[in-house]
């Protein structure tokens, strides 16, 4: 039932206008702040459509007692999500009202003449056809499981295993109970876009982290080598800091940023469960903190994933710009210029991974390009991730370096990457990354991310 309380108080808090919807979830208290903050996206998502099944229905007038954001949410997840997972008295009121909501709803498809609950969504608020295809990525925590015994559990849950992905096409036909090795990243299972596992023991335990394939990248294009220090800049809500972890196989020294003391406490939790050591958190402004000091003195990678319009984004909640203004996306790009030029100004840095989940060339190329020509000869772009599909817009010369994802083409929420090596005198440019693959093996060691994994030989903890 916590669930669907936080949710409320999440919605109750929007009405109010208390905050935006990633700080009301965010200081929730709810423990998976992903899980909550997907429920709310799509009961707003469905807001309208709700507001009419409980008009037609008459389900607040008979259950006086039953607050009306409780009752969008829990409609929501009886008629479009994946079915009520709490107990107590508001799940059988609301089981007991399942006839007459599905007649009405029914009723409802039949006035507008369409057959898909999506259909009844204004077409602003329609999900795009290749934005509903992503799947549900699964990023094995190598900190406490390996993928091998992953693969193992779930086909021991009744799920079939279809082997490594050969392209982007086989990933779009999953259906039903089948998962398969991403064709890109060794560690990352793909699932249905629909496979909800935020219950499974894999997740609550640690072992699997649930995390979008192109918020994976930022991470495996940095690979430090295990014993590096490094920077997480922007760090909340963790999943990239665990990833960082996953890749120094806990042998190092990891510094992770944020401002908001809540988004600290929720990372903290995050990474308690997946086994994070050698993590320093620190509640900072990152722009604060002074490239000088000797405790970050041996810090040779930062990966730097700033705030931003977030536009790429599959699912979008009220409040956040869907088409930001010019005015907006300068002050974005203005701060994204600043926190990157000073990231480089880290004495001993040697690579740098900067990322956002914006589509807008604002906030991606514009800012390669000014802050590279700001710094001259000291740093240059490299060629992140050579087979990966889609490059970036020809901005300047280099930008081709860099790299984009989306839903189209990729099947991933919409993302920016580009990786910052500093030129050392005499040394040729290197032609591609992630060089990280050859000084930090993964599975799949001595070829392109992409290659099949090879079997571990030892394996971490078995889960029974």
């Amino acid at each position: 039932m916590a669930l669907y309380s936080a949710a409320a108080a999440v919605l109750a808090g929007l009405e109010r206008g208390e905050g935006g919807l990633k700080s009301l979830v965010y200081n929730s208290g709810f423990p998976h702040v992903r899980q909550l903050y997907a429920l709310v996206s799509e009961t707003l998502r469905y807001a309208s459509v709700l507001e009419k099944l409980l008009d037609g229905a008459a389900l607040l007038e008979t259950e006086k007692k039953l607050p009306p954001q409780l009752a969008k949410v829990l409609v929501y997840d009886l008629l479009f999500g994946k079915g009520l997972k709490c107990g107590g008295r508001w799940k059988a009121l609301a089981r007991r009202h399942r006839a007459r909501l599905e007649a009405e709803l029914a009723r409802m498809k039949v006035r507008h003449k369409v057959s898909r609950n999506e259909d009844l969504l204004a077409p602003e608020k329609a999900v795009s056809t290749a934005a509903s295809q992503v799947p549900r990525y699964v990023r094995v925590n190598t900190l406490k499981t390996c993928v091998d015994d992953v693969i193992e559990f779930f086909k021991r849950q009744g799920y079939a295993y279809l082997g490594k992905a050969a392209s982007v096409e086989e990933l779009k036909a999953l259906s039903g109970k089948k998962f398969m090795l991403d064709l890109h990243l060794p560690e990352l299972l793909v699932f249905p876009s629909q496979t909800d596992l935020h219950d499974n023991l894999l997740y609550t335990s640690g072992h699997i982290i649930l995390q979008d394939k192109a918020s994976c990248l930022p991470a495996f294009l940095l690979g430090p080598v295990a014993g590096s220090h490094v920077i997480d800049a922007c760090a909340a809500p963790g999943n990239k800091t665990s990833h960082l972890a996953a890749i120094l196989k806990n042998k190092g020294q990891i510094f992770a940023f944020d401002v908001d003391p809540k988004r600290v406490a929720t990372m903290n939790t995050l990474l308690t469960r997946a086994g994070v050591t050698g993590c320093q958190l620190v509640q900072q402004d990152f722009l604060t903190v002074d490239p000088r000091d000797r405790k970050y003195s041996r810090v040779t990678h930062i990966l730097l994933d700033p705030s931003c319009s977030g536009s790429g984004m599959v699912t979008r909640g009220p409040g956040e710009e869907a088409a930001p203004s010019a005015e907006r996306l300068q002050a974005l790009a203005g701060f994204q210029r600043r926190v990157l030029s000073h990231a480089l100004s880290f004495p001993a840095l040697q690579r740098l991974v900067y990322s956002t989940c914006s589509l807008h060339q604002e906030e991606n190329e514009d800012v390669m390009q000014a802050v590279l020509q700001e710094w001259g000869s000291a740093f240059r772009l490299v060629t992140a991730f050579p087979s990966w599909p889609c490059r970036g817009l020809a901005a300047f010369s280099g930008a081709e370096s860099c790299l984009r994802a989306s839903p189209a083409e990729t099947l991933t929420h919409g993302f920016f990457v580009a990786v910052l090596e500093r030129c050392r005198e005499g040394a040729a440019a290197p032609s591609s990354l992630p060089a990280a693959a050859k000084e930090n093996p993964q599975p799949g060691e001595g070829t392109e991310p992409g290659a099949a994994p090879k079997k571990r030989k030892k394996k971490k903890q078995r889960v029974k």
